[in-house]
């Protein structure tokens, strides 16, 4: 289960294959060729082909070459290719970093691109970034958000994230009491204070900033940048879906226990490490893993290094915590040509649309042990993979909050996995009501997805 459990519901950024938009609004695919039609539009975003009723997500992606050059540019580069991305050519700058977690202070040269406004499809009460980014030893990136809010005002910006792939320069880290008396930064998560109250954020763009080592020509290279925006109602129940598909993918399976005590400094050792277990069966279920010098660090005597291994890389040093989901995706799209972003579903039947295209998922989910039949536990927040469907249509996860690998494989009854995946408001031990998820999850996706892929995603509404 993550740490700590206590968190608010958040949202997060679209898919990995796939990015929402042009300047225009117009929905494409991340991997298409660059200068091959637009797929989709506005409409595509905001209704749900297999429901036919309204999403209450936007998401928009920036992750084509014409994408880069729409941006604001200072300092950085388009990159075309079979990935086009953003790099820095020439710094702005050069500036100080003192990393207020390793108290080091180191100069850098730096560069800034901009991207155009979006105006949301959906006035939001939270968004949440996502980028795919490669950051080499003596690189890192920040992602910054502003936007304006339904009244005419403006948002300040707001660091979304500090993020590099190891640890060796800055500590990964989110940016705690981020706030303008109207708006605030939850770890990963802009929110609107007071949803009730009517405003919203209507339209919003990012900043990227590409740091370096001076007198260097190393840079980060980003792939994918963008966010997903959501106005989510308020709900303790949800509908029941009919099950439509069953079958099973052969997805690795590890369990967080069996690394307790393991690591203490990355949140308090593996009992608190759902999230980078899940992700790492991910990465592996689509035939990447980290290569042996990089698990060199890991004590030998430890079963599954990779697991140590994710969670040493997802570690948010302000979190204290590697639940961080941005940085879980930015972890998986570290490997080659995988794309990674956090989204949010609407029902089971998304995810059966996805399971059925041969993509895992990774869902969000907060209970209490009697509300999850089989669990044997309850949680304020936990993260475990979706990868099949029985023929009654329960639910067959890999749950990594098991006391062996072996037994990481479980099946819950589709209707109680559903409410406590979908639902936002829920009521905890103390009778007290508190936030829930509202269908989290995290896909991780080749960057070129198969045709079938491609449609899977376009169903279910990240497309």
């Amino acid at each position: 289960m993550t740490a700590p459990t206590a968190r608010r519901t958040v949202l997060a950024a679209a898919v990995a294959a796939v990015a929402a938009g042009t300047a225009s609004g117009t929905a494409t695919a991340v991997g298409a060729p660059d200068g091959a039609p637009e797929e989709g539009g506005a409409e595509a975003e905001t209704a749900h082909p297999g429901h036919g009723g309204p999403r209450h997500v936007d998401n928009r992606f920036w992750h084509r070459y014409g994408h880069w050059r729409a941006g604001a540019h200072r300092g950085t580069v388009s990159l075309g290719g079979r990935r086009p991305g953003l790099a820095l050519a020439t710094p702005e700058g050069v500036t100080t970093y003192t990393d207020p977690h390793s108290g080091r202070t180191s100069e850098w040269e730096y560069a800034t691109w901009v991207s155009p406004e979006h105006v949301s499809a959906v006035p939001a009460t939270e968004l949440v970034a996502s980028w795919n980014a490669h950051a080499p030893a003596g690189t890192w990136i920040q992602v910054e958000l502003a936007g304006t809010y339904s009244d005419g005002t403006a948002t300040p910006w707001y660091v979304m994230g500090r993020w590099a792939a190891g640890d060796g320069d800055i500590r990964r880290t989110s940016v705690d009491g981020q706030k303008d008396g109207r708006s605030s930064i939850g770890t990963d998560t802009f929110a609107i204070d007071d949803p009730a109250g009517g405003l919203r954020l209507a339209a919003w763009r990012l900043r990227l900033t590409l740091y370096r080592t001076p007198r260097t020509r190393l840079t980060p290279v980003v792939w994918l940048v963008g966010a997903m925006a959501s106005d989510v109602p308020d709900r303790f129940t949800v509908p029941a879906s009919v099950p439509r598909h069953a079958g099973e993918l052969d997805v690795p399976r590890y369990s967080q226990e069996i690394h307790k005590g393991q690591y203490p400094q990355y949140d308090n050792g593996g009992e608190a490490w759902c999230s980078p277990t899940s992700s790492q069966m991910i990465v592996e279920y689509w035939g990447r893993r980290p290569g042996d010098g990089e698990l060199a660090w890991v004590d030998p005597a430890y079963a599954d290094p990779q697991v140590c291994h994710a969670a040493r890389q997802t570690y948010d040093a302000a979190y204290k915590g590697c639940g961080n989901w941005p940085f879980n995706a930015a972890y998986a799209a570290t490997y080659p040509d995988l794309a990674a972003v956090v989204t949010r579903l609407d029902s089971l039947t998304d995810a059966e649309t996805l399971v059925r295209a041969g993509i895992p998922l990774i869902t969000s989910q907060s209970f209490l042990k009697e509300e999850l039949t089989g669990a044997g536990y309850g949680t304020a927040g936990h993260l475990m993979t979706v990868i099949g469907f029985t023929p009654d249509g329960d639910v067959v996860a890999n749950d990594p909050n098991s006391a062996t690998d072996a037994e990481v494989r479980r099946v819950y009854r589709r209707h109680e996995f559903e409410t406590v995946w979908l639902r936002t408001k829920r009521h905890n031990a103390a009778g007290k009501v508190v936030s829930g998820p509202g269908g989290v999850c995290y896909l991780y996706v080749p960057a070129h997805p198969t045709r079938e892929q491609r449609l899977a995603l376009r169903l279910v509404g990240v497309l």
